[in-house]
């Protein structure tokens, strides 16, 4: 599949078994309706975040997908972060589409199959800043309101089944109505 470089796509995919804060580049990842990323720490029904999970065990999961644009991860680097796809714990590295800037509800089509929702903004951690001191900070930033804005990715559902791969093209699908911006989740 030829995919236009500067058009919304897949850069990279991981996936990792256990609760680890980085995940393991693949060369793709099945995507499971209503469970996340086949054979990752983080698939199920309900919450799978070790924090939210020992809160209440029976929330749904709308961490089952992690993503971030590697536009983040060239901004990290230039901030002195030994970062690569896979590090911060995405499951799904995008280019050229600015996630945290999309409203809740929006639909992300994945290559050929796969669809996925986005939930909220993933809401940087200490365990950032034991991967990478200081990483948390970066980010973490504030709009000209003054207003918190988080940089550390996105998260999704999963609504449709299929692989993902490096490559695959993004089709975006705004949902209907007043637009609702992310939020952590």
């Amino acid at each position: 599949m030829t995919v236009d470089r500067v058009a919304p796509h897949v850069l990279a995919v991981a996936l990792r078994r256990g609760h680890h804060f980085s995940k393991t580049p693949a060369l793709s990842i099945r995507l499971l309706a209503g469970l996340g990323v086949e054979g990752d720490g983080h698939s199920g029904a309900t919450v799978q975040h070790r924090y939210d999970r020992r809160r209440d065990p029976t929330k749904p999961n709308l961490r089952q997908v992690h993503l971030i644009p590697s536009e983040l991860l060239e901004e990290l680097r230039n901030k002195g972060f030994a970062v690569a796809p896979g590090d911060l714990g995405e499951n799904i590295t995008t280019a050229h589409i600015e996630l945290a800037a999309l409203p809740t509800g929006t639909r992300l089509y994945l290559g050929p199959r796969a669809v996925i929702e986005l939930t909220g903004l993933r809401e940087p951690c200490v365990l950032m800043d034991k991967f990478r001191r200081g990483l948390k900070a970066a980010t973490l930033d504030r709009d000209v309101g003054g207003s918190r804005v988080y940089k550390a990715g996105v998260m999704a559902v999963v609504l449709a089944d299929g692989e993902v791969a490096p490559g695959d093209a993004i089709r975006v699908a705004l949902p209907s109505g007043q637009p609702m911006p992310l939020r952590p989740v």
